[in-house]
C-alpha cells in the first residue's frame, strides 16, 4: 500500500510530499514513529485534512495486524547448576 496525502489549495486538490504533524497526532502515531514505519512526513505542513487523516488510520491498522510478535519461550533457570 502506497502513502500518498494530499494538499489543497483553493478549488485544487495535488499530492502532498508528506503528511503533517497534526495529521498524524489525530491519526494516533508520532513524528518518529511514522519515520521508521516509512510514512512520508513534510515537516513544514501545518494543515490537517480529513481525507489524510483517514488514510493513516487504515494503513496504522494494516500495520497492526502484519506485525505479530513471535512469543520466546522463557528460558528456565533449572539448567544452570552451581
Amino acid at each position: 500500500m502506497q502513502l500518498q496525502p494530499t494538499v489543497q489549495k483553493k478549488d485544487k486538490t495535488r499530492r502532498g510530499r508528506g503528511f503533517s504533524r497534526a495529521e498524524l497526532r489525530e491519526a494516533g502515531a508520532d513524528f518518529r514513529q511514522a519515520l521508521k514505519s516509512g510514512i512520508p512526513v513534510d515537516p513544514r505542513r501545518k494543515t490537517k485534512y480529513e481525507s489524510n487523516i483517514k488514510i493513516l488510520k487504515q494503513y496504522l491498522q494494516s500495520l497492526g495486524s502484519k506485525k505479530t510478535k513471535k512469543k520466546k519461550k522463557p528460558k528456565s533457570l533449572d539448567k544452570k547448576k552451581i
